[in-house]
């Protein structure tokens, strides 16, 4: 058995990684010549971007289309290996239109860096002591970004937060206006940087100093009307508002739910090369802010018998630094969704959020999930059985016909296609 000890592997070369990889998980010649495709991604910007690089993964990327949002009309490029994502959130968007599209707004870029100051020997005295020296602490945060500072953004605001259970610790919060950027970089060394000065006012010693991945003052909204003519009727708007209510108490519906917004938001961030780990992260947290998790999303009825979607949630976005700019792909996607600020960035994800979210809760509301999310599954299943050209259709359209979606059937009808081609032209 070979050993996963690969002494010093970050310092090999791509090719010499990969020749590791293979021996020790017997990889053949066809296999490892797909490892060597990065495709786009030039290999030297790939070893610079993450550690122990051997190759590009690619995910299917896609455009959501028919979205309109504070009356502009936008392409949504999407990257996301999951069937009905893309189509879900198109025909969304379609319905949504025809009330005027989305309307969509995003607070200010406000984020917080945490200082946690331990072994305080007087916190109420250290408590005044960093009030009073606030301003000094401010412009020592503010040293290390000449462009925030031109920007005027940057450090704005201290808190200071007291957490009972945490003896003899203070936690002090940053507030950080980080403009165009994401800002997670920019924050950490300001809590680097005042970390030292936090020590000598207080007399206790900084354990963590790092942003927090929670931005309750950088959230964003979205709001659509769905006409009840163009989902199904009265009955399926009833059906649509008690799943948001159950969505609204319930935390197992709820968890779901959000899902389901994330599926869409997830996927413009990975293709626009964005930290969707984060926006994962950050939109379940302040699903819970409030003491119990709850929905991100709301539909309701209105006076006409339509319904109203509505959308707030954390989104810490940049359009600049990280590797937007870095890798080819995500610089396209970037043009095609043609934002150019972060604010619209930010409200655009928002209102992709609400209409894939509302294309899950309609479908659940109404026929189930599974009818056109296997329906669409079906070509994967096809595809993965062996399916060609031609056939990957045929074979899908006989699965979806009989309802018998599974890879073992699929199996089945490719052979059957194959063994009597004429019979299924």
């Amino acid at each position: 058995m070979h050993s996963s000890e690969l002494r010093e592997f970050y310092k090999k070369t791509i090719k010499e990684r990969i020749e590791l990889v293979s021996a020790f998980s017997d990889l053949d010649n066809d296999q490892i010549n797909l490892l060597k495709n990065t495709g786009t991604l030039n290999p030297e910007i790939g070893d610079k971007l993450i550690e122990n690089f051997i190759t590009a993964m690619e995910i299917p990327f896609g455009i959501a289309t028919n979205f309109l949002i504070n009356g502009k009309e936008y392409l949504i490029p999407m990257a996301v290996e999951e069937p009905s994502v893309i189509a879900a959130c198109s025909n969304a968007a379609k319905i949504a239109r025809k009330s005027g599209g989305f309307t969509a707004m995003s607070t200010n870029s406000m984020m917080i860096g945490q200082i946690q100051i331990t072994e305080v020997p007087d916190i109420m005295g250290s408590i005044k002591v960093i009030e009073e020296q606030k301003s000094q602490i401010l412009t020592l945060a503010n040293s290390v970004s000449k462009t925030l500072r031109e920007m005027k953004k940057g450090a704005v605001d201290l808190e200071i937060r007291i957490l009972p259970v945490l003896k003899k610790t203070i936690i002090v919060h940053l507030m950080v206006d980080v403009g165009a950027a994401m800002g997670a970089n920019v924050i950490n060394s300001m809590c680097e940087i005042t970390a030292p000065y936090l020590e000598e006012l207080t007399g206790g010693e900084v354990v963590l100093r790092i942003l927090s991945n929670l931005t309750p003052g950088r959230i964003s909204k979205a709001e659509a009307v769905f006409k009840a003519e163009d989902i199904g009727g009265s009955r399926v708007v009833k059906r649509i508002v008690k799943a948001s209510e159950m969505a609204k108490y319930d935390i197992f519906r709820a968890v779901t739910h959000n899902k389901g917004i994330m599926n869409g938001v997830d996927a413009v961030l990975i293709a626009t090369m964005n930290d969707w780990r984060q926006a994962e992260a950050n939109a379940h947290a302040y699903a819970s802010m409030n003491g119990s998790y709850t929905s991100l999303s709301r539909f309701s009825q209105d006076e006409n018998g339509n319904i109203v979607g509505k959308i707030s949630i954390p989104l810490a976005i940049g359009t600049v630094g990280g590797t937007t700019s870095n890798v080819p792909k995500a610089v396209i996607a970037r043009k095609i969704l043609g934002v150019t600020t972060t604010e619209e960035f930010q409200s655009v994800v928002a209102a992709v959020g609400l209409a894939q979210n509302f294309a899950a809760v309609r479908a659940l509301s109404d026929e189930g999930i599974q009818k056109g999310h296997m329906g669409l599954h079906s070509r994967n299943l096809a595809i993965a059985a062996g399916a060609k050209g031609k056939e990957i259709d045929m074979v899908s359209e006989i699965l979806k016909k009989e309802g018998k979606i599974s890879m073992t059937r699929a199996g089945e009808v490719l052979a059957e296609i194959r063994k009597n081609p004429g019979e299924h032209k």
